[in-house]
């Protein structure tokens, strides 16, 4: 039997694969892959897992196999040794190493760096100070209370990721038989009984959003705007894309009219594909003089890093708009398509990259209906600049809907 190597690893099938002296590599039909140890004890053939390959590395389960061997010529039944070690590593193993270790073992499953970030401030400025240091295993509803009832009147939506956050470690530990029981930190039928609901403790907040007939004043006034965060800006609103995702744009993605955002960068883990109006493609030749590598709008102050956070929002301050958001830019369209076109919903979702919620719906609809989000964008682009009317803007003709 020959020994496995990483790259037999990276590319083999479903299946079995040994590396000798029963350490076997199990592959699943949905590319999961584990690590088994097979021995002989008392007459009967037994298997061991050693962990799944995105924890435990080839070296690390050679290393681990070998040790079990080691126990098995001393007389020592592998399965039982481990399962001494857990129970008395159960009153030991404290919330904060279990968090730690939870937080490790998912180092490579984050989507956006900010999220890990996120996760380790809540759990250091509200979790570790009362329930770090105890035992995993003795931790009950009371104590979780303890740690969500202060901030979840006033701080609900943290205090609601907080408690779900407590949850996961908490399944993890239960997992590694580091903790035994119930979930105390579970929402439905558990902590729904003992908190009031997020939603009536503190009602969704929308983005502040220009209401739609004030759009194309609104952009002519952009336009008059100098700078790559105005021409940003625009960009952000002509696409109906999300500020990180324009801000973190870059050459290799613009395909001739069409801009392919990675899966990486978007909310939902998915590629999505941006036609682009002539406005839009505008800006970009633009940004060409800037130069043709890395990010497409260039922070000026920073070398080789793409623009702030608030660079957008300082633009629409500058404007004397205080009271909209950059992300309420997204309603503003949405409530364009809904109220002064034919374009059905799905389009709309679409053009805005939302998840669709339905399954049943998900799983028929496999297309991105780009060629009519191509005619969507433009007509969105006409509407933006469109003159103005003694301050009001001119209203859709029948004729400009659908566009089916």
């Amino acid at each position: 039997m020959s020994k496995l190597t990483a790259r037999k690893i990276q590319t083999a099938g479903p299946g079995k694969y040994g590396d000798g002296n029963g350490l076997w590599l199990r592959i699943r039909k949905d590319g999961t892959k584990s690590w088994m140890l097979r021995f002989m004890l008392a007459g009967r053939s037994r298997d061991m897992g050693l962990g799944p390959l995105h924890i435990v590395s080839l070296a690390q389960a050679r290393v681990a196999a070998a040790r079990c061997r080691e126990q098995l010529l001393a007389g020592i039944d592998p399965i039982d040794e481990r399962r001494r070690e857990r129970t008395a590593a159960l009153g030991r193993m404290t919330f904060q190493e279990c968090a730690e270790q939870f937080l490790n073992m998912r180092e490579g499953d984050w989507s956006n760096p900010k999220h890990r970030k996120q996760w380790s401030s809540t759990l250091k400025t509200y979790a570790y100070p009362k329930l770090g240091n105890m035992p995993v295993n003795a931790i009950k509803t009371s104590e979780v209370m303890q740690v969500l009832e202060p901030i979840w009147r006033e701080k609900t939506e943290t205090a609601s990721r907080l408690r779900g956050r407590i949850e996961r470690i908490l399944d993890w530990a239960k997992a590694n038989e580091y903790r035994d029981g119930d979930n105390p930190a579970r929402w439905r039928g558990h902590l729904k009984e003992l908190l009031r609901a997020p939603s009536k403790v503190a009602p969704v907040k929308h983005h502040p959003a220009l209401p739609y007939r004030d759009a194309p004043v609104f952009m002519k006034e952009l336009c008059e705007q100098v700078g790559i965060s105005a021409r940003a800006l625009e960009f952000a609103i002509l696409t109906a894309a999300r500020s990180g995702e324009v801000r973190g744009m870059k050459w290799d993605e613009i395909d001739g009219d069409t801009w392919i955002v990675p899966g990486e960068r978007m909310k939902a883990n998915k590629e999505h594909r941006v036609p682009l109006s002539e406005r839009a493609q505008g800006i970009v030749e633009d940004m060409r003089s800037h130069g043709e590598t890395g990010f497409v709008f260039k922070s000026q102050m920073r070398a080789g890093k793409p623009l702030s956070d608030m660079s957008l929002s300082a633009v629409l301050r500058r404007m004397g708009q205080e009271d909209v958001t950059v992300h309420g830019f997204r309603s503003t369209f949405r409530d364009w398509v809904a109220e002064q076109t034919a374009y059905p919903s799905d389009v709309a979702e679409a053009a805005l990259a939302h998840t669709i919620s339905n399954k049943v719906q998900a799983a028929y609809q496999r297309g991105d209906m780009l060629e009519k989000r191509q005619r969507l964008m433009t007509a969105w682009t006409d509407y933006c600049e469109r003159p103005a009317i003694e301050g009001k803007v001119v209203p859709i003709d029948e004729g400009s809907k659908g566009g089916m």
